[in-house]
């Protein structure tokens, strides 16, 4: 809101920019030509806003006024939000790109929440705020607050100028003041992006060396007496699917070839008394059972994280049983509970596999190696194992024979 507006002669001392007006880059070239000449030839027609002795909106129509030493219409801020004010008075006025925007919401990220006399108690404005604001992602406006709080003034300007990306700009702020401005002196994006190469390798060796360490540490912990308790849980349980048809549709159901268990009795195993504080369940499941598994994770204590596939390959034009697909693929869930370390970037397995179908529910060995894989020293069970325990882990199920 804006009170009456008052006409005076400009001063000859330049009023101070308010923080907020500032969070915009002044406009220049053309734009700036055009809007000289419209002033020159009409005057300043929108007042140039004040809010406690500092211009609020209007620096470019304040600065060409003093140049042409013509007058100004002038009024004060008498809002509770001057954050919210400029960002409106702005974004509709100026062609900004993605990466300008991003940026601006990061600086605006900084400051408090209304006048900085009246509200400062209230705190800062939280960069999910910002970007609704400035209509970003809160991500790159995480990317941007890299830049702005630990990049030179030069990588600032080249981020804003688009001269290097924003997500190259937030690997380069991470380097030394002196290194950066190397970097962005040299212009060259080949440069920028074999900085940026080597950047996120050298954090992907370092993350993985972190993680290594975190694995084995807990790894220890689990298997130390009197808490001793499992890390990795792998189980393929013995669902009970209900066909449309018992006369047609039960040649190839589970009931035929194992004992199978309605979801609830699943549900109700104990599964997360031998699971330990930090741990992972791996969680096989076919499409029509994909409610019921998420069921069973979360009633055995775990939160849903990601999936991968079994592309199951078979023989001449064999193809698998279903109602809407055959059924082509299985699906292994992960949940976690606590802190269990997801694997280091670029450790990752791919998520489909393609292996041939074997006995009736059994699966691929590769499953169980890519979970050794991922957690050589957490203890391990399989539940639902057929045959005797693999090297290492414990097994449990019907057909389950004793470790050796």
């Amino acid at each position: 809101m804006l009170s009456e507006v008052t006409t005076e002669v400009a001063p000859k001392v330049g009023a101070l920019f308010s923080e907020y007006a500032n969070l915009f880059p002044m406009i220049d070239g053309d734009a700036r030509d055009r809007l000289k000449a419209d002033i020159g030839a009409h005057g300043v027609r929108d007042p140039i806003v004040f809010m406690d002795g500092q211009i609020l909106d209007g620096r470019n129509r304040y600065t060409i006024a003093r140049e042409l030493l013509i007058d100004y219409p002038r009024c004060d801020f008498i809002g509770r939000d001057p954050a919210a004010y400029v960002v409106s008075k702005n974004l509709h006025r100026r062609h900004l790109t993605d990466q300008q925007r991003s940026m601006i919401a990061a600086k605006l990220a900084k400051l408090t929440v209304g006048r900085p006399s009246e509200m400062a108690p209230a705190g800062g404005i939280s960069s999910a705020a910002a970007a609704e604001m400035l209509k970003v992602s809160e991500r790159s406006v995480e990317r941007a607050k890299v830049v702005v709080n630990s990049g030179t003034a030069g990588l600032q300007t080249a981020t804003v100028d688009s001269t290097v990306t924003l997500s190259a700009a937030a690997e380069i702020a991470t380097l030394p003041a002196a290194e950066q401005e190397r970097i962005v002196k040299s212009a060259d994006p080949k440069v920028f992006a074999k900085v940026v190469k080597e950047i996120r390798a050298a954090k992907q060796v370092e993350k993985k060396a972190r993680r290594t360490e975190r694995e084995a540490e807990l790894g220890q912990k689990q298997r130390d007496l009197p808490d001793a308790n499992f890390g990795v849980i792998y189980a393929d349980p013995e669902w009970k699917f209900a066909v449309y048809s018992a006369e047609t549709g039960m040649d190839r159901s589970a009931d035929n070839h194992y004992p199978t268990s309605a979801t609830e009795v699943i549900c109700a195993r104990p599964v997360g008394s031998i699971a330990a504080t930090d741990s992972v369940l791996f969680l096989w499941a076919t499409s029509p059972m994909i409610k019921d598994a998420l069921q069973v994770m979360e009633a055995w204590g775990f939160d849903y994280k990601s999936q991968c596939i079994w592309f199951k390959t078979r023989t001449g034009e064999a193809r698998g049983s279903g109602y809407w697909f055959t059924g082509e693929h299985e699906i292994l869930l992960v949940g976690t509970r606590g802190n269990i370390p997801a694997p280091a970037p670029g450790t990752q397995w791919r998520s489909v596999f393609e292996a041939p179908v074997g006995e009736h529910s059994a699966k691929p060995e590769i499953f169980a190696e890519m979970i050794e894989a991922y957690f050589p020293n957490l203890p391990k069970i399989e539940l639902n194992r057929r045959g005797p325990a693999r090297d290492g882990w414990m097994a449990w199920g019907n057909e389950a024979e004793e470790t050796a």
